[in-house]
């Protein structure tokens, strides 16, 4: 029969879930998908997912995802009303591929 051990009981430090890791680096600074997925260590197509589900869940917290949208390197055209996350394949303009990845944050 094992003996109780008389000192009292400590529950394991609690871990911060990966959304919420998300949500205090993107509050704190303007990152690419590439860089989140490095700091919080899923691969980016998980992160994609992530940020879909942050975006409704922060508007409680009167907070809002930021998107500074992706760029064409070619000839300079900004994807504004794009809704999805992800970098485009192709510029609708010049058919460029050389496209700037856009940045994320919350404020």
């Amino acid at each position: 029969m094992k003996k109780k051990s008389k000192e009292p009981f400590i529950p394991p430090e609690k871990i911060k879930t990966v959304r919420k890791e998300i949500i205090s680096l993107l509050q704190k600074q303007t990152l690419l998908i590439r860089e989140i997925s490095g700091y919080v260590r899923i691969s980016e197509k998980e992160v994609y997912a992530h940020l879909d589900h942050i975006k409704k869940s922060i508007v409680k917290d009167k907070l809002k995802l930021i998107v500074d949208p992706a760029v064409c390197k070619k000839c300079g055209f900004t994807f504004k009303k794009r809704e999805r996350f992800k970098k485009p394949g192709k510029c609708p303009l010049c058919y460029g591929e050389f496209i700037e990845e856009p940045f994320f944050s919350i404020r």
